[in-house]
């Protein structure tokens, strides 16, 4: 069942493969030695979008939904699609029933709301805070903890409503957080010097663990098979995009740098069952020859992905534009 929200407003919508919650809206710092990994370039997704989702289902497939482009006229998107490991390509499936940027999804362990014949998505329990831009984790008791700030509050899929839980002790921003082998769950700090933090479902509280030692904006934390979680994301400044990436280790508790998927902002990604994790989408700034003008900005359509297992780095004037 995949949850949806919409910024500014706490709706939310289900869709549910095998159960996935989705929610959300209808400066960079000295480089550090790097570690090991590499990305390549797969196919293309059918629609070029920004903040969008992607989700990793049971079948192995991701599912990207919703997001924007403003070259399309209307800017927000409910179309979603599929994207196959095994041949690196992309097919189309149902659309959402709201567009939608910056909203969550989220695998769960029911698929009651969803037809997989028609792809239909149904309507669920509002939260209790409107959020944007926030974190969306299925728990091992198949609760779902969404967190944002120093905020947190959790979905029970049975009943359909949210409850609060602890907060964080230090603000934790973008729009991912990772479950751990352990079940505990990691947060992102919001800024380069605060800790990250650690949510302990049995106990409904946080504990602070390393900083990730990067500037890391809009977050995504998809886990390896190793447990390590891989933390990027990218932003804008003047006249580029960049992206910047951090491997966290949970047995020690700290981030090792790694090199960004591509010179673009706002993509999204998921660990695939290869051990590799799927970069798509995002945005590019484009420069023009006027004093007067920085640059435009150009949804991508490209697609990388990262292999932790490969001792060399990508080099991003090589990364596909669009």
């Amino acid at each position: 069942m995949i949850r949806m929200a919409i910024h500014r407003s706490r709706a939310t919508t289900m869709f549910a493969p095998t159960g996935l919650l989705a929610i959300g809206l209808a400066a960079g710092s000295a480089n550090p030695a790097l570690g090991s990994g590499t990305f390549g370039k797969t196919g293309s997704m059918n629609v070029a979008r920004i903040s969008h989702t992607a989700t990793p289902l049971s079948n192995g497939e991701v599912l990207v939904a919703g997001g924007s482009n403003s070259s399309l006229g209307g800017g927000y998107l409910a179309s979603a699609e599929l994207y196959n490991s095994s041949t690196g390509s992309w097919t189309l499936t149902g659309s959402m029933t709201t567009a939608r940027e910056g909203h969550q999804a989220v695998l769960l362990t029911s698929g009651e709301l969803y037809n997989p014949s028609t792809g239909a998505w149904t309507a669920t329990g509002s939260m209790i805070t409107a959020r944007s831009n926030f974190s969306l984790t299925l728990l091992p008791d198949g609760e779902v903890l969404a967190v944002q700030g120093t905020s947190a509050e959790l979905y029970n899929p049975a009943t359909g409503t949210w409850r609060a839980t602890g907060s964080p002790t230090s603000s934790v921003g973008g729009p991912k957080a990772a479950l751990l082998q352990d079940g505990q769950v990691l947060a992102i700090g919001e800024s380069i010097n605060t800790p990250s933090e650690l949510y302990d479902p049995s106990t409904g509280t946080w504990s602070a663990t390393g900083s990730a030692g990067t500037t890391i904006i809009n977050t995504i934390t998809p886990r390896l098979p190793s447990g390590e979680v891989f933390v990027t994301g990218g932003f804008q400044s003047g006249k580029r995009a960049y992206s910047t990436a951090a491997l966290y280790d949970p047995s020690t508790g700290q981030f090792t740098p790694e090199s960004g998927p591509c010179s673009c902002s706002g993509f999204n990604g998921a660990a695939l069952q290869t051990g590799e994790v799927l970069v798509a989408g995002g945005l590019i700034v484009v420069p023009r020859q006027s004093l007067s003008h920085i640059g435009d900005d150009q949804i991508r359509r490209a697609v990388e992905s990262f292999d932790p297992g490969l001792d060399q780095h990508w080099e991003l004037e090589r990364f596909p534009s669009r």
